[in-house]
């Protein structure tokens, strides 16, 4: 029972659920965003109604998930107060300064202009209201450089001095924190995957109204836009992976050494990739494995006689460097969720690929088992994110600061395990009766289809929103 109750282990269980819940609703709003951007610009250029319509039907979802999203996220912020507050005394200098800038610059921007534009439509000129959406979207990419600025001093911490006599880290350096090389090898890998996950609900919505013949000529457009933003989002999302990975192994080599669970160092042809591997659950012993020679090499160093150390070489050099202690990574988590990213993510691009070709030339196929198919992909790649993001953050345990703080250090010294593990039982029900709602919410939203736009205006010729709000 003393186990269950151990401050540490229930402090990062309620941080990984409560991380993971509110990291579902980031990719979908950022990828809806920019999509709802696109849709409105192609109608103020056109004035076709049936971009209006996209705008206002994407536009109602992206507002719900936005708003969840919102909720879900100020409890990160208060956790590093409750069960982090060593975390926070130590580095709290240097992480908390990203953090500023997304809630004062950032998250001020997203949240000004959305308001703007949910009250703007016939108040404000067409080309101004366009405007607040673009902004809109920008905060919101805005937002999400500054947190993934936050997590890279995690992963490589830079820009900071220790004050021996305070006994934390301080920042000497804000620009030198927010070109940290992961930060900016993470941040276009993340955004084109949130783009993949925008247009796979997209691609989602659309075919659960062709499957039933409705709304035919603006969910064919939906589609093919969803179709092809998947294909060119998930091709730059490998490319962003593959700079990520470079980045990663000259920064932390015991997590790419864990993602292939390779316990020796190896070179060349013997730096293998497994495309595909059966083994055991912790990743130690393989039973069946389709590996391709050369390429882990390639995609650790870029080049094909490269090395790559390995976790007993590498736990040595820790064990030196840091003192006496385990410093690996638990492997299976690693090794399996670095595969299920990979290939979440590659079925979705190839669903999307099956998809042009069958609607090739305007066609509509007939068979209902391809529309479902094309419906309940949805979740692809979004789980794909986030057991990427899973893979990112279990794959720098021990340490909570790389190299600098370890995660047992870093927890709340006054905060029982019973304190935390009430909290945990209230988030989780709270956040489960939250996942009720959301889901039926984006669900009516999508079965109501997209909006009448009414009659032109017979002075313009142009379609205008009935209605000023969602």
């Amino acid at each position: 029972m003393n186990d269950w109750l151990d401050p540490l282990l229930l402090s990062r269980w309620q941080f990984g659920l409560t991380t993971v819940y509110h990291f579902l609703f980031v990719p979908i709003t950022i990828g809806l965003v920019v999509a709802v951007a696109i849709f409105q610009t192609a109608w103020v250029r056109s004035g076709k109604p049936v971009y209006l319509q996209l705008t206002k039907f994407f536009g109602t979802i992206f507002l719900i998930n936005f708003a969840m999203g919102v909720v879900t996220g100020i409890v990160q912020e208060f956790q590093f107060g409750m069960n982090w507050s060593e975390y926070s005394r130590y580095v709290g200098d240097v992480f908390g300064a990203p953090l500023a800038f997304e809630g004062l610059l950032a998250f001020f921007l997203e949240a000004t202009f959305i308001g703007l534009w949910i009250f703007g439509w016939n108040r404000l000129p067409q080309k101004v209201h366009l405007a607040t959406i673009w902004l809109t979207a920008i905060g919101t990419i805005l937002s999400a450089y500054f947190i993934l600025a936050a997590n890279a001093f995690m992963q490589n911490p830079v820009a900071y001095q220790m004050n021996e006599e305070r006994g934390r880290a301080e920042l000497v350096n804000i620009w030198e924190l927010l070109t940290n090389p992961v930060a900016l090898a993470a941040f276009p890998h993340t955004i084109f995957a949130s783009f993949m996950v925008g247009a796979g609900l997209i691609i989602s919505a659309a075919a659960w109204h062709l499957a039933r013949n409705q709304h035919l000529e603006s969910m064919r457009k939906a589609l093919k836009f969803g179709l092809w933003a998947m294909v060119v989002s998930g091709i730059l999302t490998s490319l962003a992976g593959d700079q990520l990975s470079l980045t990663m192994v000259a920064t932390q080599p015991m997590k790419m050494a864990a993602a292939e669970a390779t316990y020796d160092t190896v070179c060349g042809a013997n730096a293998s990739f497994s495309l595909f591997t059966l083994g055991t659950p912790d990743g130690s012993t393989e039973l069946f494995s389709i590996r391709v020679p050369y390429l882990l090499s390639f995609l650790s160093t870029h080049t094909f006689d490269g090395c790559v150390e390995g976790l007993n070489d590498l736990q040595a050099e820790y064990s030196a460097l840091y003192g006496p202690g385990d410093y690996t990574p638990i492997i299976w988590v690693t090794y399996w969720s670095f595969r299920w990213m990979i290939g979440l993510g590659v079925a979705h691009i190839l669903v999307a690929l099956v998809g042009l070709w069958v609607t090739r030339k305007g066609r509509l196929p007939k068979q209902r088992w391809i529309w479902n198919v094309a419906v309940w992909s949805f979740p692809l790649s979004l789980l794909a994110m986030s057991v990427g993001w899973i893979f990112t953050e279990m794959g720098r345990q021990p340490w909570i600061v790389f190299s600098l703080l370890k995660t047992e250090s870093a927890v709340s010294p006054n905060v029982s395990g019973l304190d935390v593990l009430i909290s945990l039982i209230a988030f989780t029900l709270i956040y489960g009766i939250l996942a009720v709602v959301e889901v039926r919410l984006i669900i009516r939203a999508i079965r109501k289809g997209p909006p009448d736009v009414g009659e032109p205006d017979p002075e313009t010729g142009r379609h205008e929103p009935a209605t000023t709000v969602y």
